[in-house]
């Protein structure tokens, strides 16, 4: 039977009148109909409007960039290069957000042409081959993924490819492709042992296709091949020379052993297990970030950045904990002024924590990280009149002291329990005035929630205008040809803006650009045309989330022809609707989807209950679940 449960409210003054003498005029009269008709007339408020502008600005915003640097291949017109400044990944992050674009309901053209984009790369950097990397020499992508690289770029580059599920999960070259890619971190291929399930570990920062990198690396490693730059390229680190290239990268060396970035390839499992329904890769997941989380707990509540091939924490690094490059105590030189950069890239590692809980809804998974907060920000202190509290450690204890507190994942924390403690760690106090509270960040969006700031919808929706406007204009003017362009440069000019219409329209948090599933509370389908995305002329705006609750305002701005929309719990249908209240009607709905008519120029609040993270994720569209 499918899973679309349709609901009808179509009452009539009259039949209301009759329900309402036979209930307790105080409750909610509950009634099971079989569609949730919506027949209220509604002005379209401005943030509809806006929405629906901003999904065919980004569209055509879109159109343009991808006529301007894509080729009728696929392939980014630039210069292709190995390495952390500039590689494959940073080809296709070029499209970043557009999966998103579409999944939200902007024009099919988006995913064609991320798709065509996506192909096209692989192709492009399969043919790409290094001359003095070792590892890249037969070509940068092996069985369409990289060969090895570690995962600040490797989750970068599949960024675009860990979304396009949400729209086309029946495609045919993704779904072998999400099995492969989840199958090179199981052992499942020969020519890829990273993982070692004996110590649970993945066995190098340097990981991917062909295996993982079980020597130290090297500058070359990292900078790739010699290239020309002065009067020719414009490097994103700043340096002005090759040389200076490979020194970026001279310390990078200690890359053997695990480290907790290599937590984001637990998405790729994830994919998998929402695709097949697989247990296997539900099991893999929970097993390696288990012993992660074990860890942390063995580390007195600080996560480890290395550990050895023998499963000991910092085995691999001299004994210490902190150890490794991204490590807690990796501080480098910028070889262009002398001047000390740190780089501790650990927090990346609550990605693979998120889809730990996500797969099971406990709070075993959040609670690591909480104390881990705690812990650091307990070795805070007063430093020239300020409190300040460290980022780094090193042989001499904790150092690099900066303002604010140490709250990586306290936004994402809230979001996935919405329990009042995560709510008030988003808080701090004033130095000023300790009673004074004040959001830390994402303030605009929790105020909203909590109906304190009324006019942020329009505001943000208005930001991501001006954001695509000015990219535009930049693009515009870019002066760049294939031959002086490197793969990351037209990505500042990518015009993709969906910021705004994650929150106000999913009530979501933004996945981020390393490989992450989409976390949100609520999904639009098209029944009509059996697409992914908001049907057109309809707008949503999430008014508010609680635990077991989500209050959402859905409207057709078209004054003439009804629209029908498709309301999914979850972006995979992991939480279960309860029941639904619409015009003072209580209706019981127990499933993940729920069919929605709106006349023409009609809206309403509607409130859903909800159990959260009670069904199996799937990929599956809502026409195709069973």
């Amino acid at each position: 039977m499918n899973r679309i449960i349709q609901l009808t409210i179509a009452v009539s003054l009259l039949t209301a009148c009759s329900l309402s003498s036979l209930a307790d005029p105080a409750q909610p009269t509950s009634v099971a109909l079989n569609r949730i008709a919506v027949d209220q007339p509604m002005p379209p408020p401005d943030w509809a409007l806006l929405e629906r502008e901003l999904l065919r600005a980004n569209t055509a915003a879109c159109e343009e960039f991808f006529g301007r640097y894509f080729d009728e291949r696929g392939y980014l017109m630039c210069v292709e290069r190995w390495g952390g400044d500039d590689g494959p990944d940073d080809a296709m992050e070029n499209c970043n957000d557009w999966p998103l674009l579409h999944a939200l309901g902007a024009s099919p053209s988006v995913l064609r042409m991320y798709k065509k984009a996506w192909e096209g790369h692989l192709r492009q950097y399969t043919e790409a081959r290094t001359t003095e990397v070792p590892i890249a020499r037969d070509g940068m992508y092996y069985k369409e993924f990289p060969v090895m690289f570690d995962w600040v770029h490797n989750g970068e580059g599949l960024s675009v490819f860990s979304l396009q599920g949400l729209s086309d999960p029946g495609n045919d070259h993704f779904q072998k492709r999400v099995k492969r890619f989840a199958g090179f971190y199981m052992n499942e291929d020969p020519g890829a042992p990273n993982y070692d399930p004996k110590h649970k570990i993945i066995r190098s920062m340097f990981n991917g296709s062909r295996g993982p990198l079980l020597r130290k690396a090297t500058g070359l490693d990292w900078a790739g091949d010699p290239i020309e730059i002065k009067n020719r390229f414009h490097l994103g680190h700043g340096e002005e020379s090759y040389e200076q290239m490979v020194a970026h990268f001279k310390d990078y060396n200690d890359i053997v052993g695990d480290h907790p970035q290599n937590l984001l390839t637990t998405s790729l499992a994830l994919n998998a297990y929402m695709l097949t329904g697989d247990d296997k890769y539900r099991d893999w997941l929970l097993e390696y970030v288990g012993a992660w989380r074990q860890r942390m707990l063995q580390n007195d509540g600080i996560i480890p950045s290395n550990i050895g091939l023998d499963g000991t924490i910092g085995g691999a690094a001299g004994g210490k904990w902190y150890g490794g490059v991204y490590g807690w105590g990796f501080t480098v030189v910028v070889p262009q002024d002398g001047s000390l950069a740190n780089r501790n890239t650990v927090h990346l590692g609550f990605t693979g924590f998120m889809n730990a809980y996500f797969l099971t809804g406990d709070d075993r998974w959040l609670e690591p990280w909480r104390r881990q907060n705690d812990l650091v920000n307990s070795q805070g202190k007063m430093i020239d009149g300020q409190w300040k509290v460290p980022r780094m450690h090193g042989d001499q204890s904790w150092y690099h002291f900066q303002p604010g507190h140490f709250d990586y994942g306290s936004m994402e924390i809230f979001y996935l329990s919405m329990k009042p403690n995560d709510l008030r760690r988003l808080r701090s106090s004033d130095d000023d005035d300790p009673g004074t509270k004040r959001f830390r960040r994402e303030d605009g969006w929790l105020r909203f929630l909590l109906g304190n700031n009324p006019g942020h919808p329009v505001d943000v929706l208005r930001a991501d205008f001006a954001s695509i406007r000015e990219r535009v204009k930049g693009m515009r003017a870019d002066k760049t040809t294939p031959d002086t362009r490197l793969a990351d440069d037209p990505m500042r000019y990518n015009p993709c803006s969906v910021r705004s219409l994650i929150p106000l329209m999913l009530g979501g948090i933004h996945p981020g650009h390393r490989g992450a599933i989409l976390h949100c509370r609520l999904r639009y389908f098209d029944p009509v045309r059996h697409r992914a995305g908001i049907p057109d002329d309809v707008a949503a705006l999430v008014e508010k989330l609680t635990a077991d609750e989500v209050v959402v305002t859905l409207v057709n701005v078209n004054q003439i022809e009804p629209r029908r929309v498709i309301v999914q719990a979850g972006g995979y249908a992991e939480h279960q609707f309860i029941t639904a209240v619409s015009g003072g009607q209580t209706v019981a709905i127990d499933a993940p989807t729920v069919e929605v008519r709106l006349a023409p120029g009609a809206g309403e609040q509607l409130t859903f209950r909800m159990k959260r993270y009670t069904n199996r994720p799937t990929l599956s569209l809502p026409w195709d679940q069973p």
